[in-house]
């Protein structure tokens, strides 16, 4: 799906703010590309099992890093977020993630989790551009500088410690992209990164 056009991210939003605005949650994210995603998905399958995990895997085509959350933003707002990231100008990159842990989440539900170190420094520094770029738009709020990127893989109750992978899952990051999660995740722009 190429970026959309401002017209066309208009009516996007149009579209689906009315239906949705209370509904899901729409955030910024780095998906991995479907090569990276079914192997995520198949470690992710084995480390279950190896950690006598009970709770559900997620799915592969949900597979993402969490950049930003755009919930309660007004139309307006995220129709102006939208066009000027538009105007990111970023070469396409590889990502590694080479460990897995659990973070601390609601007792029941602790995120079991894919991370790295020096493989995602350049996605640490795309973040923070698309930061700058959304802070010139008045969502400051947004562009925080506490981010740890992450895969959650699945949900548990239990906690297992920093482990490092046999071999780190690594692939070029080309695009971010928009999505509406609600009973799946929906696509609604795409930006390519380019130089």
């Amino acid at each position: 799906m190429p970026a959309l056009a401002p017209s066309n991210v208009h009516y996007m939003f149009y579209s689906i703010m009315d239906r949705t605005a209370s509904e899901g949650r729409i955030f910024l994210a780095a998906l991995p590309d479907a090569d990276a995603a079914a192997r995520i998905f198949r470690l992710a399958g084995v480390l279950k099992r190896a950690h006598r995990f009970s709770g559900k895997l997620i799915a592969s085509n949900r597979l993402h890093v969490s950049l930003f959350f755009f919930g309660g933003l007004p139309e307006q707002m995220m129709i102006a977020a939208c066009e000027t990231l538009s105007d990111v100008r970023a070469p396409p990159f590889e990502v590694s993630f080479d460990r897995t842990t659990s973070f601390r989440g609601r007792p029941g539900s602790r995120p079991f989790v894919l991370i790295g170190a020096d493989g995602l420094r350049q996605l640490k520094s795309l973040r923070e551009l698309l930061g700058t770029k959304l802070a010139e738009q008045g969502l400051r709020r947004r562009a925080n500088t506490n981010f740890e990127p992450h895969i959650t893989l699945l949900y548990d109750d239990r906690n297992v410690e920093d482990h490092p992978l046999a071999e780190p899952i690594v692939w070029t990051l080309s695009e971010f992209t928009l999505i509406h999660s609600k009973n799946g995740h929906t696509h609604l722009a795409k930006w390519p990164l380019r130089a």
